[in-house]
């Protein structure tokens, strides 16, 4: 799923480059530069996100036995703006800002997850991360960052199954209550993205939740899709 070859990126300390679209740092604020076109259909997608982080999490999990994947929410919590001049767009608002990172193909440990983030009573972030292994036991994070950036467990309740998409990708959600599905965001063969309502630590709260099917991105037809939307660009 890499659209660039390595020499179209380029980092420091300060920056991150991948083609002509690009991250870097101003004072506090994250910038993010992009500069690109959608597919299938060409449309140019242009314009800046600036993201102020209300605290930085140093922090990282596996999220596989091996300890071959990891992730972490860099920014927990923030206010992000969007100006884009390419469709013409503006938006801000409460975001986050996490990273994946791994040393083999997600495909070799995972067999599915849902992961979910929401925005709490006291300003803080609650995130669910809910893998299931190909081999092994499955794995649970239920963590709950606080404003100024500490973490701390909670109990996470039983999973609720949601209704699937139109590309009958499966989702399901942790909830002390039967989540509601408010609208999905986007829907691949694979991959899904939702906004969810649900009851987290004893509070309702309006959920951003995704899921993942690694059997259906193993499948064939799949992978001959992928080209169209993550064309390789030299």
């Amino acid at each position: 799923m890499t659209e660039r070859s390595r020499a179209s990126l380029s980092r420091s300390a300060a920056d991150f480059a991948v083609g002509p679209s690009a991250l870097r740092w101003e004072g506090d604020a994250l910038v993010i530069d992009v500069d690109e076109w959608s597919n299938p259909l060409p449309r140019r997608v242009r314009g800046s996100i600036r993201l102020h982080p209300r605290a930085l999490s140093p922090r990282i999990w596996a999220l596989d036995d091996g300890a071959r994947h990891h992730w972490g929410p860099l920014a927990p919590s923030a206010r992000v703006e969007v100006n884009l001049s390419h469709p013409d767009l503006r938006w801000q608002g409460d975001g986050y800002f996490d990273s994946n990172e791994g040393s083999e193909p997600i495909e070799t440990p995972f067999a599915s997850w849902d992961w979910s983030r929401s925005v709490m009573g006291d300003g803080g972030t609650a995130v669910v991360y809910d893998v299931r292994q190909k081999r092994g036991s499955d794995r649970l994070l239920a963590l709950r960052f606080a404003p100024d950036g500490s973490v701390t467990d909670f109990d996470a309740d039983a999973r609720h199954t949601l209704p699937r998409t139109l590309w009958r990708v499966p989702r399901q959600m942790r909830s002390a209550a039967a989540p509601k599905l408010v609208e999905t965001l986007e829907d691949t063969p694979f991959y899904q993205r939702a906004v969810v309502e649900a009851t987290l630590a004893g509070e309702r709260v309006l959920t951003f939740h995704e899921s993942l099917d690694v059997a259906k991105l193993e499948r064939l037809s799949t992978r001959l899709m992928l080209p169209w939307r993550m064309p390789r660009v030299r």
